[in-house]
């Protein structure tokens, strides 16, 4: 039930997304979470005839919890936070506030990185397909759907390789498609599901952008 790792996924991946009627002759947009996403991708937009990108999506933690996912940022789009664990955890917009202002710092710095000069993806009538690792909550893939779905896509696919089904159920709310391989029952985390789930650096994903 395990991938030896994100490259194996993503040509696993590859075969279901090109499996669909995505109806762009350019091929679809693929745009791929960093970092995780970024080689789970690259066989996606190598068997689709696609283009790659990314989209640059940021989880918000809880003051104080910073693992504990209770929002997001993505691109230039505004926070996306869960209101009721904000309530649950007695968090207010001024408590968060800081911590959306580092997140957005870091994204700031990250689309520095990965595109230089280049504009955002242009997402306006194309196919796009959004590429991740694996969804645990989902909060960041939403997040980075609901930027895409603002400018206009012909049709809007989430392609995932593992996922909770909290999560798949999620994103579908946002996506037209949702391509998941595998929704275990006990899910636990992503990289519970991956021989090999080494962490990757910014280098990585430059390198997969450029190549």
């Amino acid at each position: 039930m395990t991938f030896a790792d994100r490259a194996e996924a993503g040509r696993a991946l590859a075969r279901r997304v090109a499996a669909l009627s995505l109806e762009d002759r350019r091929g679809p947009l693929v745009l791929a979470l960093p970092r995780g996403g970024v080689p789970v991708a690259v066989p996606v937009v190598a068997e689709t005839g696609g283009e790659l990108d990314v989209v640059i999506a940021r989880k918000i933690g809880a003051p104080g919890q910073p693992e504990l996912g209770i929002g997001a940022l993505a691109e230039d789009g505004p926070p996306l936070v869960d209101r009721a664990a904000m309530a649950h955890l007695g968090v207010t917009d001024d408590d968060l506030a800081p911590v959306v202002g580092r997140e957005r710092a870091e994204l700031a710095r990250r689309t520095r990185l990965y595109r230089g000069d280049r504009p955002a993806p242009r997402v306006t009538g194309r196919a796009v397909v959004v590429v991740d690792d694996g969804l645990a909550t989902g909060v960041t893939a939403v997040a980075a759907l609901r930027w895409v779905r603002a400018g206009g896509p012909s049709r809007l696919v989430m392609a995932v390789p593992v996922g909770s089904r909290p999560a798949c159920a999620a994103v579908a709310r946002v996506a037209d498609d949702v391509v998941c391989l595998r929704t275990p029952r006990r899910f636990r985390a992503v990289g519970r599901w991956y021989h090999d789930f080494s962490q990757l650096t910014d280098a990585d994903v430059v390198r997969a952008l450029a190549g």
